[in-house]
């Protein structure tokens, strides 16, 4: 059976190749566009977040907020009160800046294997700079539209973490007595370190969008209400366009916003190289949330829209 998935997928990067090959002005036209789309929006609303979150985290973060948010995470999500910073930067920073907290919780030791998988289930989440920008007042030409996208974005990932709270071993097991110690970096090496490998990740990002933008051209082409649906399975930001102000277009957003697509699952996963956390927990836990997205989109997009 592997044999047989290996020889399926090199049949379809042949053809792949040979649609680059065959449209080759289309396709450097359609890179020119993500390019740009790169600069005047992946790169501004990303980079000075995975900057920041990553100071944040190397400056004890994740220590400050235990105690004081433990009561909380702990009984809803059962995960120590340092997850707490994934879930907030997660949700303020964008994709995939969750992903990458819950990675360095883990890597610094401040939450086990069990909880940084659990975090992935719900701490991956669009910027809200995003959704009530670029979706509410773009395509909609409403705030208050973009305001809902979010509010229902947020309350999906709670209750995708409700739903996750237990899989993965018993962090009562896997967790030892001593509470972390506190052990905030210098100022000067956590700033060099954090744009360092801010700019790696970034790299990757860009490198993932500029792919799967490409890739979406084809779907997009389909028109009616299969093309959007598509290219929001695969790509967010190729979605965009495609939005249309009615209540299909509202609900749609929502679901996609909470799936994120194939292109931000792998930029989840390049941030993720080297620790040992699994794409799994992830990959379920937007499923999940896509589906209580559009879900409550369906249910409030007359109240919104009307």
């Amino acid at each position: 059976m592997r044999i047989r998935w290996r020889i399926l997928a090199c049949l379809c990067l042949c053809g792949l190749l040979v649609w680059f090959l065959a449209g080759s002005d289309h396709v450097r036209a359609v890179m020119q566009e993500g390019l740009a789309l790169c600069a005047r929006s992946v790169i501004p609303s990303l980079f000075p977040f995975m900057v920041v979150t990553s100071l944040l985290l190397s400056l004890g973060l994740g220590e400050l907020a235990a105690p004081w948010l433990a009561g909380l995470m702990e009984p809803l999500f059962r995960v120590p009160g340092a997850g707490s910073a994934a879930l907030l930067l997660g949700l303020i920073g964008g994709y995939p800046i969750g992903a990458q907290t819950a990675a360095e919780l883990y890597r610094g030791g401040l939450v086990t294997r069990a909880e940084a998988e659990r975090l992935l289930a719900f701490c991956n989440n669009s910027n809200p700079v995003f959704l009530i920008s670029v979706l509410g007042a773009g395509v909609f030409g409403s705030v208050r539209a973009g305001v809902w996208l979010w509010l229902i974005h947020v309350l999906s990932a709670l209750l995708t973490g409700l739903v996750f709270r237990g899989t993965g071993a018993d962090a009562r097991a896997c967790r030892t007595a001593k509470r972390p110690v506190f052990r905030a970096a210098g100022l000067i090496p956590a700033f060099v370190g954090a744009v360092r490998s801010s700019v790696s990740g970034m790299l990757s990002v860009c490198g993932f969008v500029l792919f799967f933008y490409v890739l979406a051209q084809p779907l997009a082409a389909l028109g009616g209400r299969l093309g959007p649906c598509l290219v929001g399975i695969t790509e967010l930001f190729s979605l965009t366009p495609l939005l249309t102000p009615d209540a299909f277009g509202f609900v749609l957003a929502a679901g996609a916003a909470g799936w994120g697509g194939v292109s931000v699952l792998c930029q989840t996963l390049a941030v993720l190289e080297g620790s040992g956390l699994r794409l799994r927990n992830c990959l379920l836990g937007k499923a999940v949330q896509s589906a209580f997205s559009l879900l409550l989109a369906a249910l409030l997009a007359g109240y919104v829209l009307g």
